[in-house]
């Protein structure tokens, strides 16, 4: 059984300390950032001599001893569905998809299209518009006449994670080439600066992430989606790899401006971080500004306290209020 751990929105920097105990537990551990991490249990289970979902109980325990926070942990009998499940679990909570196949329907077959893993806004939409508005309405589908709907290819991705086959194994310490965070308003939003502030968010949260993860990127894509469902999504290299949250804030900016969205009814904004390169590796440009050395030792340090006390006890100032 494959377990996902997740850390809930906010405790980004306390993953490598998470990583830490759960390697204590099983060394076939796949690191998902921002705050997630995939973790093949079943040497664990045979010598621990417990199940997946007693071994998820443990890392639970740990994890609110050392860390103070409680992790979501999904388990599944595949990576896809440990995933999935972990997002249906409440912060210090299991949530367990037995390996059995009516099981697996069970759990899929309610939920929307474009909650598979891997299945783009664009090919969701491409579904429902042949009414195939659920997992459960997809699977039902015959795989051929899937491929004639939407290409062979993403037919043949469709049906397979419609049925919970996923053949993906759990890759030690493989980095993600990308990561993305979203915040969703509850009213349609179009005032700007409460835009510019959920961008503040997510950049903060990337960049804790990022450098939680020792990874930096090197370009960011900002999708806006709008009131009657559509979207606009611009990707913009950056000037040289980075986690540092004010450099990702003031590049997220610079491609929000430049979409003139003034009048525009913003359901919601999500920013994915591209190209994630180990930070080690990665060339940086000397600025000699004081200000710009002082905000990144401020930011270390911030990083180190969150880590220790919680993400929560340090904010930028206009996220605080």
């Amino acid at each position: 059984m494959i377990l996902c751990v997740r850390l809930p929105r906010g405790a980004e920097p306390a993953l490598p300390a998470l990583l830490g105990l759960i390697e204590d537990i099983s060394p076939v551990v796949q690191v998902l950032p921002p705050a997630a991490a995939l973790v093949d249990v079943r040497g664990a289970e045979r010598y621990f001599g417990l199940d997946a979902a007693g071994i998820a109980a443990v890392l639970r325990v740990r994890a609110l001893a050392h860390l103070g926070t409680g992790c979501a942990i999904g388990v599944a009998p595949t990576p896809m569905l440990a995933r999935m499940a972990a997002h249906e679990a409440a912060p210090g909570t299991t949530y367990v998809v037995p390996d059995d196949e009516r099981a697996v329907e069970r759990f899929l077959a309610p939920g929307p299209v474009g909650a598979l893993p891997g299945i783009g806004a664009a090919t969701a939409r491409a579904l429902r518009a042949y009414g195939l508005d659920t997992i459960g309405a997809a699977a039902a589908v015959p795989l051929p006449t899937l491929q004639r709907l939407i290409g062979v290819r993403l037919g043949r991705e469709v049906y397979e994670k419609a049925h919970g086959i996923d053949r993906t194994p759990v890759v030690p310490n493989a980095a993600a080439r990308s990561i993305a965070a979203e915040r969703t308003f509850a009213l349609d939003e179009l005032h700007q600066e409460r835009q510019r502030r959920a961008l503040l968010s997510i950049t903060e949260e990337l960049g804790a992430g990022m450098r939680g993860a020792g990874q930096v990127c090197g370009a960011l894509t900002l999708t806006v989606r709008y009131a009657d469902r559509s979207a606009t999504v611009r990707t913009r290299a950056l000037r040289e790899p980075t986690a540092h949250s004010p450099a990702l804030a003031a590049a997220v900016y610079r491609i929000h401006g430049s979409l003139g969205l003034q009048r525009a009814r913003v359901r919601a904004l999500s920013v994915r971080a591209e190209g994630l390169v180990p930070a080690d590796g990665a060339a940086r440009q000397l600025t000699f500004d004081p200000a710009d050395e002082r905000a990144r030792r401020i930011e270390a340090v911030a990083d180190q306290v969150r880590a220790k006390f919680g993400a929560g006890v340090l904010l930028p100032g206009s996220l605080a209020a």
